[in-house]
């Protein structure tokens, strides 16, 4: 089941790195993705930078407009809307359907060929497909 968290504004920097790491402490959540608007590569933005999360590096690319997640029940929305209240004063909608991608598509094979093969299954959906293989999803595996 997948879950949309819709701030009611663009968020920061410190504001993406303090939901994401809350967000991975709640139990029941498989996988996570940020989408918002490109920030430009120019030093002097204060939004593109390094954010830590769960210990690992991660260079922000984007300003962050909704997170989507992949969740185990529909209980994980109730811990979920804690945090959001929390960490988003301002205002946010939680929506449920379908937002990442579960299986590999015809414009997978188109970009990578043969190598589609070789993308992980927790790959799948996670990608933005016009940007550059630099520019790839990040995977932050869960520590037991």
């Amino acid at each position: 089941m997948d879950i949309e968290i819709f701030p009611h504004r663009l968020l920061s920097a410190d504001t993406t790195e303090k939901l994401l790491n809350s967000l991975e402490e709640v139990e029941g959540v498989k996988r996570m993705v940020i989408q918002g608007q490109r920030l430009p590569l120019d030093d002097n933005n204060p939004d593109r930078r390094i954010i830590t999360i769960m210990g690992e590096e991660v260079d922000l690319q984007v300003k962050t407009g909704r997170v989507l997640m992949e969740i185990e029940e529909e209980e994980v929305i109730e811990q979920v809307k804690t945090v959001c209240e929390d960490l988003l004063p301002f205002g946010y909608n939680i929506h449920i359907g379908t937002f990442i991608r579960k299986q590999k598509t015809v414009t997978d094979d188109i970009k990578y060929g043969e190598a589609v093969n070789d993308i992980p299954d927790e790959m799948v959906g996670l990608t933005d497909q016009n940007a550059q293989l630099s520019e790839r999803a990040t995977i932050i595996k869960k520590k037991d």
